[in-house]
């Protein structure tokens, strides 16, 4: 199986690369850390006009490319170590309306969100954090023709950002899912503090009233779309943490060619050289997991197993190579003004993102 880039991943690629190195430089990403919402309106005009944001809708929608494309441009983020709403709503928001929104949903929200005009967010953890619909407690109780929602959510991406909310819920008959204006009365929306500086919130609903227009998909069926989605959110982490991974390997080369000790620059030592060498295998076979899983959903085939090992697989090897680079750095790799803690923590939070490895080894384990 031949993984190389076609032409047209290698132009998304070459835009992305571009179109960061340009606009997203470290400076940026220092000011996105501190930033509360983490959407400069500036840059997300910018995205939807290389239309970046269409990536993976179909194009009656007003999209460009396939998964594989998002895939690419995902991994080139990584690199940048880019924070942002855009995987909330490319990846999360616009891959629930094309599971489960009707014809007129679909016109609606995925042209909007093509364009650069919507974020859409997904509610989806609770208390416990968990990835599973036993999990799902906010209630939606059917008052009339409409429903009335209840709950708490916590750990929801980008909410001070979103226009819309994608929320799931538990009705009688069983995991249901709405979308809802965020800016309607009942909302109550607290920022989180976070350590890799992506954007979580705790979001409450107190009795809002939404209609039957509202609802995605029919009444019961939200887990059966939200499982296709975890494979995509997941697979589009591990993209993410390839490109981390690859860049604290590029910064970690760069350093131990500079880096003098004992009159030699350290990359001349044996054991640093060890360390680059297990870094590089962990980017590449992590590389590979990532596009394995990826063009299995592309193609539209069953992709549980493969996303699960990509996760468990990529989720332990970014750890290693963080560890590694940071050994290589020493001290200075923790310092507020060095880049490398900043993918460090990015890395982290992808890791605990839609499951750990040790949620996704268990899952394999049940296949």
């Amino acid at each position: 199986m031949d993984f190389a880039l076609n032409e047209q991943q290698e132009m998304m690629q070459t835009l992305a690369r571009d179109f960061l190195s340009d606009e997203y430089n470290d400076k940026m990403l220092k000011t996105t850390v501190e930033d509360e919402t983490g959407n400069m309106p500036e840059l997300w005009q910018k995205l939807a006009e290389v239309n970046l944001t269409g990536l993976a809708i179909p194009e009656e929608y007003g999209g460009v490319g396939d998964f594989l494309d998002l895939i690419v441009v995902l991994e080139e983020m990584g690199r940048a170590c880019f924070i942002s709403p855009y995987f909330t709503g490319v990846v999360l928001g616009a891959s629930v309306i094309m599971e489960a929104g009707s014809e007129e949903q679909k016109q609606k929200y995925l042209l909007a969100i093509a364009e650069g005009k919507s974020i859409v967010t997904l509610a989806l953890t609770e208390e416990t954090g968990n990835y599973t619909p036993d999990a799902v407690s906010l209630k939606a109780e059917l008052k009339g023709s409409n429903y009335v929602l209840n709950g708490r959510k916590l750990f929801v991406p980008d909410a001070l950002s979103a226009d819309y909310i994608i929320c799931a819920t538990r009705t009688k008959e069983g995991i249901t899912l709405f979308i809802i204006d965020i800016n309607i009365d009942g909302f109550s929306i607290t920022p989180l503090k976070t350590v890799s500086g992506d954007k979580q919130c705790e979001v409450c609903l107190n009795d809002i009233e939404v209609g039957p227009d509202s609802l995605l998909g029919e009444a019961g069926t939200g887990w059966t779309y939200l499982e296709k989605v975890l494979q995509k959110a997941n697979v589009a982490r591990c993209a993410e943490m390839v490109g981390l991974s690859q860049q604290a390997l590029n910064i970690s080369l760069d350093y131990a060619r500079e880096r003098m000790a004992f009159g030699h620059p350290i990359g001349a030592f044996q054991s640093i050289q060890h360390r680059c060498a297990d870094m590089l295998m962990d980017v590449d076979g992590s590389r590979f997991l990532t596009y394995q899983a990826a063009w299995r959903i592309n193609e539209c085939l069953s992709a549980a197993r493969e996303a699960a090992i990509a996760k468990a697989w990529v989720s332990q090897a970014s750890k290693r190579v963080m560890n590694s680079a940071h050994q290589i750095h020493g001290a200075i790799g923790f310092t507020q003004d060095h880049i490398l803690h900043y993918y460090t923590k990015k890395a982290r939070f992808n890791e605990f993102s839609f499951g750990d490895a040790a949620f996704h080894l268990e899952k394999i384990g049940t296949q």
